[in-house]
């Protein structure tokens, strides 16, 4: 289907007569109707074919065709991950002739649906390492932060407690009882066993640079300790791992941006709150040469500690390492999504990738497939008045998106993608700018 799609929309054939018009692609009017309605849940979609959602799957497959051959981690049903799309993509290179014979992927998909199945319950919510941008060969990835011991041993009341769809997940509890001692003496061996598959996972991508957006150490939630990460893995397992501490403020903080009338200049995270115990760390060498004093990061406001953060991640993709790159927060459907859809957007931007896809489109698939399809809680969001969409998506009515992406962009930059992208905003469904996404 994604493939007969992509073939016709490169013909520019003639529309078909009035009486035998193929059923439209879904528009971007469509999809946040979809999105500011429920939650995407991969269970929830499967035997329905003409499902608004399967419409929108299959456009992104065949948006993601335009450009690259992949293939398909399947999870219908949500099998693997409940809040994963039903079609996995993994791109494996640009379908171009000379980007072929440039950069191909070594990766083997059975391999990686073997590892993946393996190295799932490693992550909070089953949130496994997933990639989802292809920028010359190297696989920019996102998922979860660490489950802990709790989540790896049983999620009873997992879904009372956190059936508020707040960014957290049960997992590494300290305030254990006598009972949980006994599970406690052989936590090392589960989690050699089930980070271990975690890591093996990282390792066949080639990911060698781990971007934590936490604010915390461990995150603590009704007097206990929820999750664990990388950088207070205590066996140290990720060692080898270029691990970057890069805390920023999770969706609650986006209250605040919509409360001052979508005014992000000016707005500053207090740091000084008892939970925020994670101090950014970033290596030396990966900083030098960005002109950035990264001392004063806690002076910064929101725009600022955006682009700088932004301008890291693009530094690291753009190095001539051929190493590839994980982002996450704690859930991943938050901060995570915020910033991958950034560097698919901007890396869009330059022409370097999905170099086919018009504005509109690209716009489509980032909050398709970047966002809603990965279990972004829209709904839940927007009653709270989190708006972090709204905040990095340009060209959806956006006010911050112009200043953000321009200044985002080095001064060898025209910004005339960005330019064609926002001026496109006119076109754009009138539904698109009635959702603050």
């Amino acid at each position: 289907m994604a493939g007969a799609r992509a073939a016709a929309a490169a013909s520019g054939g003639p529309s078909a007569s009035s009486g035998n018009q193929p059923p439209q692609e879904p528009g971007l009017g469509e999809l946040l109707e979809e999105f500011s309605r429920t939650q995407y849940r991969a269970k929830d979609c499967s035997g329905t074919g003409g499902s608004k959602v399967e419409r929108i799957e299959k456009r992104c497959l065949e948006l993601f065709g335009r450009d690259y051959c992949y293939s398909v981690i399947q999870n219908v049903n949500g099998d693997i991950c409940g809040h994963y799309p039903q079609h996995i993509v993994f791109l494996e290179y640009e379908s171009s002739e000379k980007e072929k014979d440039t950069f191909q992927s070594t990766v083997q998909v059975s391999k990686l649906q073997d590892l993946v199945n393996r190295s799932k319950t490693a992550r909070c919510r089953g949130r496994f390492v997933c990639p989802v941008i292809l920028f010359k060969g190297k696989h920019i990835c996102r998922s979860a932060t660490l489950a802990g011991w709790g989540e790896l041993y049983g999620r009873t009341g997992y879904n009372y407690i956190f059936s508020g769809g707040a960014d957290d997940a049960w997992a590494d509890s300290e305030d254990i009882t006598e009972e949980d001692c006994a599970l406690r003496s052989s936590d090392t061996h589960l989690f050699d066993k089930v980070r271990g598959y975690d890591i093996k996972l990282l390792r066949y991508l080639s990911v060698k640079y781990i971007c934590d957006l936490m604010v915390e150490n461990k995150k603590v939630k009704f007097g206990m300790n929820v999750t664990s990460s990388e950088k207070v893995d205590k066996a140290q397992r990720y060692a080898d791992f270029t691990l970057l501490s890069i805390p920023y403020p999770g969706c609650e903080f986006f209250k605040e941006y919509k409360d001052r009338d979508y005014m992000a200049e000016g707005l500053i995270f207090n740091w000084k709150q008892d939970y925020v115990d994670a101090p950014l760390s970033i290596p030396d060498f990966l900083t030098c040469s960005l002109n950035i004093d990264w001392s004063q990061y806690q002076s910064w406001d929101l725009v600022q500690q955006t682009q700088n953060y932004l301008k890291l991640l693009l530094s690291i993709i753009n190095s001539d390492d051929d190493s590839g790159l994980l982002v996450h927060c704690i859930s991943g459907w938050d901060r995570t999504p915020l910033f991958i859809s950034l560097l698919r957007l901007s890396l869009w931007a330059d022409g370097l990738i999905h170099t086919s896809l018009k504005p509109a489109e690209i716009l489509y698939l980032t909050v398709a497939y970047d966002w809603f399809l990965f279990g972004h809680m829209l709904v839940d969001r927007l009653s709270k008045g989190e708006e972090e969409e709204e905040f990095a998506s340009p060209g959806c009515g956006l006010h911050s998106g112009r200043y953000l992406y321009a200044e985002t962009k080095g001064p060898r930059q025209h910004h005339q993608p960005w330019q064609r992208l926002l001026s496109g905003h006119g076109e754009l469904p009138r539904s698109c700018r009635e959702f603050h996404l």
